[in-house]
């Protein structure tokens, strides 16, 4: 066993950078993507690489994919095409609160695929939110309206929703009888000012069944964003960065790709999607399944008949599909069905059609893809008749639409992560890191991933994810290396635990708009967080050892890795 006198000038160097970067992560006395500039200065400063390598790994192929995806992330946004899908599938489902759960979950998992998890909450959450207003505040019992002359009671203002997140306005429609109809069918409400409200009554449902609703609801858009984020390889930051420095590390690996990566998740994703579901309504709607999931229309009452009514008003007021939105969905398909079929595996791919192999990757679709948004208008061409509307020529998206929704931070911090990871590669703190691993030697492949898992379980609840997979990626290369198993059987599982922080509102940005909308308490969270993070736990470690080793080649110790830990000793 190595001690701590074996340390070379370099490694020590390296090593007191990585304890500074990591300790600016953890704490977050500064932000992350200012945190991860540290390598920048102190590794040449102390002589572990010059300043023109360090830069060199702030902007990889990864960022040239991101860009690309972040392209048609914006016109996605910039059109209301998740809009238009949240409210359809809506529409399919029902008022039913099991159907409705569902349906939200399969909503938000599909646009997580392809948006960031953030971004995906953030523009579901307040179709959610309005939903809820209906389904919950529209009880046929309450006359918000009363009889001709009167005024709407201070009682039948909705309590407990929409009053934390700070929207605007929210528009609520009560119908009750027909006189009332005739007489004021739309109000607006407004949120009250929070120094006006009373803590006590802030958080009032009009029953503990509209309540344990609201808790579902909610925190399932959370973790279905979280699931769906698994699935494709741009799905979230920490597939990115597991994405880049795998292919740094071992560049004559060619075995991890957007194809082979959503051929071993999206069993995950189903599998997962339904276990979650079954164990939010058993865990907040209980287990009568036949009630809260029927779809007849004979078994719905007043009030889901007015929230899906209600649905319906809002899915027309988007009107006819326009031509962006095509577009827009056109562009979406189109990169998904390049990047299956450039190198799929089982057949040759379009890539093969070249004469050069290696050159194309996964981001070059998205990049070329995302430069036509900026080229084709967003008004349908008119040949043969001149438009003299200026405003015709305007682009899908425009500059000022990708700047908005480019996570800039993230993309320091995926280069800050590559840069640490170089260094210790340069330095040898790597090849120290895992002789001291030796001693794990004895325990099964299995037990080592598994602990591993569970590892970096507990340390993203408290560190964001992003800076967790940074600080353990280069760690678990080393101990697989020193210890001879597949590398890619210790990092998948363990990049896909990283994402199922969802136990605290610190854990990742979705959970803390969920948290931020007031529904749920941390005990609630916790709670139903603890399960999902067993349910991931689990289906993750029997998908690494079922079609995993089949897909990856996991049962044996690659050449590829043989020459990365050879390139690394000398």
């Amino acid at each position: 066993m190595s001690n701590l006198s074996d340390f070379s000038p370099q490694e020590a160097s390296c090593a007191y950078v990585l304890i500074v970067t990591a300790v600016y992560w953890v704490s977050e006395a500064v932000p992350l993507g200012a945190a991860a500039l540290v390598p920048a200065f102190l590794y040449p400063l102390f002589g572990v690489m010059k300043s023109s390598e360090v830069a060199a790994e702030y902007f990889k192929n990864t960022t040239l994919l991101l860009m690309g995806v972040i392209c048609v992330a914006a016109s996605v946004e910039k059109w209301n095409l998740h809009k238009r899908i949240a409210l359809r599938m809506v529409m399919m489902a029902g008022a039913k609160p099991g159907m409705l759960l569902l349906c939200f979950m399969c909503c938000t998992t599909i646009l997580s695929m392809w948006l960031s998890n953030t971004s995906t909450t953030a523009m579901v959450m307040p179709i959610v939110e309005a939903v809820l207003q209906e389904l919950v505040n529209s009880e046929e019992e309450r006359e918000v309206i009363g009889t001709e002359g009167n005024t709407i009671s201070e009682e039948s203002e909705p309590k407990g929703l929409s009053e934390k997140h700070g929207q605007a306005s929210v528009e609520v429609i009560f119908i009750n009888e027909e006189k009332a109809k005739q007489k004021l069918t739309q109000i607006l409400v407004l949120p009250p000012n929070p120094r006006d409200l009373d803590l006590s009554t802030k958080y009032q449902y009009q029953s503990r069944h509209d309540h344990m609703i609201c808790k579902c609801l909610s925190l399932s858009i959370s973790y279905a964003a979280t699931i769906g984020g698994l699935t494709t390889i741009i799905g979230t930051s920490t597939s990115l960065i597991f994405l880049e420095y795998f292919n740094n590390h071992y560049p004559h690996a060619e075995v991890v790709n957007f194809g082979t990566w959503f051929l071993f998740s999206f069993p995950i994703c189903l599998i997962m999607l339904v276990l979650t579901w079954f164990w939010m309504h058993w865990l907040f709607l209980g287990c009568n399944f036949k009630e809260t999931c029927s779809v007849s229309k004979k078994k719905k009452t007043k009030r889901e008949e007015m929230s899906e009514r209600r649905i319906q008003e809002e899915y027309e007021k988007l009107g006819d599909t326009s031509y962006p939105e095509m577009v827009t969905g056109f562009f979406f398909i189109l990169m998904a069905l390049l990047w299956f079929t450039r190198e799929p595996g089982f057949v040759p791919g379009w890539s093969s059609f070249f004469e050069k192999k290696g050159y194309r990757t996964d981001a070059t679709v998205s990049v070329f893809l995302g430069f036509l948004m900026f080229l084709i208008p967003a008004k349908k061409p008119c040949f043969g008749k001149r438009d003299k509307d200026i405003n015709s020529m305007e682009p899908i998206i425009t500059w000022k639409d990708f700047q908005k929704t480019m996570p800039w931070e993230i993309v320091v911090l995926v280069g800050g992560g590559y840069a640490l990871a170089a260094g210790c590669k340069t330095s040898g703190l790597s090849t120290w890191i895992g002789r001291q691993m030796l001693s794990l030697s004895s325990l099964p492949y299995w037990a080592v991933t598994l602990l591993a898992c569970i590892l970096v379980s507990i340390v993203t609840e408290f560190v964001s994810n992003p800076a967790t997979i940074t600080i353990f990626l280069p760690i678990l290369c080393s101990m697989s290396e020193t210890l001879h198993i597949n590398p890619l059987y210790t990092l998948i599982p363990v990049t896909m635990c990283i994402s199922f922080a969802v136990m605290l509102p610190v854990g990742n940005p979705p959970n803390a708009i969920v948290f931020n909308y007031g529904h749920c308490q941390i005990k609630d969270m916790v709670k139903a967080g603890l399960g999902v993070n067993l349910i991931g736990l689990v289906v993750v470690m029997v998908a690494i050892n079922t079609w995993g080793i089949s897909l990856f080649q996991l049962d044996t110790f690659p050449d590829w890795a043989m020459v990365s830990n050879l390139t690394g000793q000398s």
